[in-house]
């Protein structure tokens, strides 16, 4: 079974080469059918009880914390990039963030760009805050979180849906699914933060990693707009290490630096600062 898996496995990168050099000047189609690779080969490694590439060690979760200088209760940040299939958790140290971990995604759902509507199937980008009554420790993926979409942006533009989660397993409808294994040592992770007074975490949704090199690529797309507005968030936080103050002013994100210590808050709408003052 494990041999079969592998070969089909193998199979799917070669298929996935030859795409690459036929339509190598269609990036939309490109990133659907990395997407779509992605998802088919890690549900069969995750059928066959194979390890997800990029997953971390479990079993000496006591040995990275300490190696990052961190420790469990710390603050923590997510994000969330839909093409290379992961999701990050970041730890307060010092008065700012550090990379903690990397967990496969094993699932999401839709391809690149926001979702707009109920039944959609589609996961959705942009700012989000999760709280503690948004955990559910007996969902029917093992755990999970909700990311609190659809948010003040969301709403602004009419998006509907809604409990989109983190969670376990390798099935999504609107999701992601990031295993039971990842989706446990994330959720030990998050309620130790919030149990030690964290009142909110961050959990940043991002199509790609956004560089200008990615947004160039990717400028006739639809939602390109969109995405230019979501770098200035990840940007700032790039730069600080720090969750930035998230508003929506005029239809779109705005963004503020964040503080050493801030409560992270749900977005308002707002023009913030300089913004505000323009005629």
């Amino acid at each position: 079974m494990l041999r079969f898996a592998f070969n089909l496995i193998l199979l799917l990168a070669i298929v996935g080469a030859g795409l690459f050099y036929v339509y190598r000047g269609d990036r939309q189609f490109l990133d659907r059918a990395r997407i779509n690779a992605t998802r088919e080969a890690y549900s069969l490694m995750d059928r066959f009880g194979m390890t997800l590439p990029g997953t971390p060690d479990y079993d000496h979760l006591d040995a990275r914390l300490a190696e990052k200088g961190v420790k469990i209760g710390d603050p923590v940040l997510v994000r969330i990039f839909k093409l290379d299939s992961e999701l990050e958790l970041w730890m307060e140290k010092d008065g700012r963030y550090v990379k903690f971990a990397t967990y496969p995604i094993c699932r999401f759902s839709g391809r690149l760009g926001p979702k707009i509507r109920e039944g959609d199937n589609q996961a959705p980008e942009g700012f989000y805050t999760v709280a503690k009554e948004q955990l559910n420790p007996n969902s029917r993926w093992h755990r999970s979180f909700n990311l609190g979409y659809p948010n003040a942006f969301d709403r602004a533009h009419e998006r509907t849906g809604s409990l989109i989660m983190v969670h376990g397993g390798c099935l999504s409808v609107g999701c992601f699914a990031i295993t039971n294994a990842g989706v446990d040592e994330v959720w030990r992770l998050v309620t130790a933060a919030l149990d030690k007074g964290q009142p909110r975490f961050a959990v940043q949704v991002f199509p790609f990693r956004m560089t200008d090199a990615n947004l160039a690529a990717r400028k006739g797309n639809r939602s390109a707009e969109f995405w230019t507005n979501l770098k200035t968030g990840y940007d700032l936080f790039e730069t600080t290490q720090l969750p930035p103050v998230v508003s929506l002013c005029d239809g779109a994100y705005a963004f503020e630096p964040g503080t050493a210590g801030a409560e992270v808050k749900p977005g308002e709408v707002k023009c913030p600062g300089a913004l505000a003052e323009k005629p």
